[in-house]
């Protein structure tokens, strides 16, 4: 019977090794094509999967690029990814062709998560008329609600003001700035959805908060890479809630809060905020199945902003508050800018922008330094095209190295270094370059752009005005060099704010 046994298990194996060897050639055929990017070879099945260290894929992008020049390729498991690297490069594949590079590749770990399909939200849903509908939505109410007006602005500077203020309570005290600024930039992304702000000290803030972090590294780990790679082992029940337990605590806060906002909303009141905008459209949309207005999407559209807008702004102003303690020269000049233009009186506005042009060069300075989101969000061709003269088709997954431009050697003086005078001409007046693209380039750069430098402006001059930063006295001079994740984050530090 064992014999019967082993027999069937040889005569089973043989035609499922041919059939995996099969498919596999099917997915590697690509690479045969004419004028298609090189790369490292992929092994059978796993591809390019155990080349790549994905707890710091940034490392592997720069050295196959020393390889294989500016426009490679990779196989991982049975997906196709071009990696594109360098201005010229990243200029052509974003913005000439916009249209063609606009798509996003599959995202099964969502899907199994039960935040939807990939038509919902603003982030990561197909390229199509339901996400040009959701942005489109997006864009204007933000707008409606303030964005670029006086009224945005001050919601902002209140929030700088009590940002302020917890920075007085350390009493001049080592601390790590980290809570305190997602919470101040995560109120003004409340303000905007939810129509309220959060104290510091509320324990839902503070959950939600927890519950960003874990899910950010969640995402950025080796098992949501292989996962989206190898989506079979998804479908063993349970696995995606019990791999990432912070996206899902996330996505039920989320949940939580529109449900509790729901409630105390008035239909014929005019719109308080984002979410009762949104409610508004799905109302009108009942009755029409073309609409992409509806509950489900409402979650997704809230969670990308409250997400996105969070935790890229605020770690940036960590990285900027690192900076300055790191550079005490730097930061004097700062604060001289602003004794001359606001005084230490007046709160800072918008409109200072314009006479303050070092302190301009240092926001923008700490946004290419840190350069926080090296390889951005995944793109997807949805037709054939050429990029440097190499052929990628339709349906391939692009990873755009936003950390070669930013630091490209050709274009910055101090490519590696923090060094304001990249954004100063010859007579120390502002400029900017077309290399600066944090926040990517083509129709799916990032929306909430203009709120972005509105808050590390606002927030960055508003601290300064108030407090000198310094590294503790007795305390090791931090490291300017962050981690190697998805999202690049300083390592952690503490700082002394001293009122001035």
């Amino acid at each position: 019977m064992a014999l019967l046994t082993w027999d069937s298990l040889v005569s089973l194996a043989l035609p499922m090794a041919i059939f995996l060897l099969l498919v596999d050639l099917m997915h590697r055929r690509i690479r045969w094509a004419s004028r298609y990017p090189p790369g490292p070879m992929p092994m059978p099945g796993l591809g390019n999967l155990l080349q790549v260290d994905f707890q710091n894929m940034l490392f592997t992008v720069n050295q196959l690029r020393r390889r294989f020049g500016d426009v490679f390729s990779l196989q991982l498991a049975w997906t196709p990814a071009v990696v594109i690297n360098g201005l010229e490069a990243v200029r052509e594949a974003l913005v000439n062709h916009s249209e063609d590079t606009s798509d996003r590749p599959p995202m099964p770990v969502y899907e199994h998560l039960g935040f939807g399909p990939r038509s919902e939200g603003v982030i990561l849903a197909r390229y199509g008329k339901a996400w040009r509908e959701q942005r489109r939505f997006s864009v204007s109410t933000l707008r409606n609600l303030g964005l670029g007006k006086k009224s945005l602005e001050q919601w902002v500077t209140e929030e700088a003001t009590y940002l302020c203020a917890a920075f007085a309570d350390q009493a001049g005290n080592p601390f790590n700035p980290d809570a305190l600024l997602n919470k101040a930039v995560s109120n003004v992304i409340a303000s905007l959805i939810y129509g309220r702000r959060f104290e510091y000290k509320d324990p839902r803030i503070i959950k939600l908060l927890d519950l960003m972090d874990d899910a950010v590294k969640e995402e950025s780990g080796f098992l949501h890479q292989v996962l989206n790679a190898v989506p079979v082992i998804l479908h063993i029940p349970g696995v995606a809630a019990k791999v990432f337990p912070g996206q899902k605590g996330f996505m039920a806060l989320v949940d939580e809060l529109l449900a509790e906002h729901k409630m105390t909303r008035d239909p014929a009141q005019p719109p308080r905020d984002l979410a009762d905008a949104y409610l508004d459209e799905v109302e009108k949309a009942k009755g029409n199945p073309e609409s992409s207005f509806s509950d489900a999407n409402l979650r997704m559209v809230v969670s990308d902003l409250f997400g996105a807008g969070m935790v890229t702004t605020s770690t940036t102003l960590n990285w900027a508050l690192l900076l300055m303690i790191l550079h005490p020269d730097v930061q004097r000049r700062v604060q001289e800018e602003i004794d001359e233009v606001i005084g230490q009186v007046r709160r800072p506005e918008m409109a200072d922008q314009a006479r303050m042009h070092f302190t301009m060069a240092v926001v923008h300075e700490v946004q290419r330094f840190a350069d926080i989101i090296p390889l951005s969000v995944p793109h997807m061709t949805s037709r054939d095209i050429e990029v440097q003269g190499f052929r990628i088709p339709k349906g391939t997954t692009l990873f755009i190295n936003l950390s070669s431009v930013l630091k490209d050697e050709t274009v910055w003086k101090k490519p590696f270094r923090f060094h304001p005078e990249h954004f100063l001409d010859a007579q120390g007046h502002f400029v900017k370059h077309s290399a600066f693209m944090p926040f990517s380039a083509g129709r799916r750069s990032c929306l909430g752009e203009p709120l972005a430098r509105m808050e590390l402006f606002l927030f960055f001059t508003c601290l300064l005005q108030r407090f000198s930063l310094s590294v503790p006295a007795g305390q090791p001079r931090p490291s300017d060099h962050g981690g190697s994740d998805f999202l690049v984050t300083p390592s952690p530090y503490q700082l002394c704010a001293v009122p001035r």
